[in-house]
């Protein structure tokens, strides 16, 4: 095991709560077992972690991400994605390996999320080129969390947001049944109305987008 990943395991474990650990693994469909480390007791640990050992180097950060994200309790996939927000504007472009295996594999929507809204739409941003590459093969992918990620990598792009793309990605998933698809274009649209919402209305009333991502989308644009 990494050198820096060592204390950083050793830390949780000692923070765990076996009684908290059970319901945050009910809420997450039994899928990951669970340290049962909540949110703001989760942010202290990382802090005082990182005030004591410091950023892990850049051309480390692949061996100790994908060795957290071996780790059974979930709460390590979180540190993973902590520490891989927290270096996003470092990252050479051919991390892109990385941040795709960390969609592909331990799947689910909390670190699918946090990666595709975050550090997917930063390294997008800084490397157009990559972008374009993979933006191309995960639009048709089978595996649909890597089309979520392709409809939700915008969402804190505001004005910057390419809207005319994200149509585009969202038309191609209008057949789909898959609750995580649909649910991601409405999530998308309804965050894009804040920027835009006559575009978002417009869209909506000439699509046939599923009722949930219909509902989603027009969440605040009917009041």
């Amino acid at each position: 095991m990494h050198p820096y990943v060592v204390p950083l395991k050793t830390l949780f474990e000692q923070n765990a709560n076996p009684t908290q650990a059970a319901p945050m693994k009910k809420y997450m469909r039994d899928q990951f077992e669970y340290l049962g480390i909540k949110s703001p007791q989760f942010k202290v640990l990382m802090r005082e972690f990182i005030d004591t050992s410091g950023m892990p180097s850049i051309k480390d950060l692949d061996v100790i991400l994908r060795e957290l994200w071996a780790l059974p309790q979930r709460e390590f996939q979180y540190v993973a994605t902590s520490l891989l927000g927290r270096s996003e504007k470092e990252l050479p472009a051919k991390f892109i390996r990385t941040i795709a295996y960390l969609l592909v594999t331990k799947s689910w929507w909390d670190t699918v999320d946090t990666i595709s809204g975050g550090t997917l739409g930063v390294h997008f941003q800084r490397f157009p080129e990559v972008r374009e590459k993979y933006l191309i093969k995960w639009r048709a992918s089978d595996n649909f969390w890597l089309r979520r990620a392709t409809i939700l990598f915008q969402l804190n792009y505001k004005k910057e947001t390419d809207f005319d793309l994200l149509c585009e990605i969202i038309r191609e998933n209008l057949d789909s049944k898959e609750f995580f698809i649909n649910k991601a274009i409405g999530w998308s649209l309804r965050q894009y109305a804040r920027t835009d919402p006559k575009a978002v209305k417009r869209f909506v009333n000439t699509t046939p987008l599923h009722p949930l991502s219909r509902r989603e989308a027009m969440k605040h644009l009917e009041h």
